[in-house]
């Protein structure tokens, strides 16, 4: 088994964007270690590139490859 720094982070963000979008049908997805693993390891590296990710926007469009996100 690979250590999540040794997946392509599109596939992370891929990842991480698809189990987050899911949170409101399974609720105990709040209480996965593995997201909560994935979503520290994806802010260190986002801090990391210089996004302060207690904005959204930013934290949002460093997810998408600074692709326009829909925030509703």
């Amino acid at each position: 088994m690979k250590a999540i720094d040794q997946y392509e982070m599109a596939d992370l963000k891929r990842i991480y964007r698809t189990l987050h979008s899911q949170l409101q049908q399974d609720l105990e997805l709040m209480d996965s270690a593995l997201l909560h693993d994935l979503q520290t390891y994806l802010q260190s590296q986002a801090i990391g590139a210089g996004v302060d990710i207690s904005i959204h926007a930013q934290w949002a469009a460093w997810l998408n490859d600074g692709k326009p996100v829909s925030c509703t």
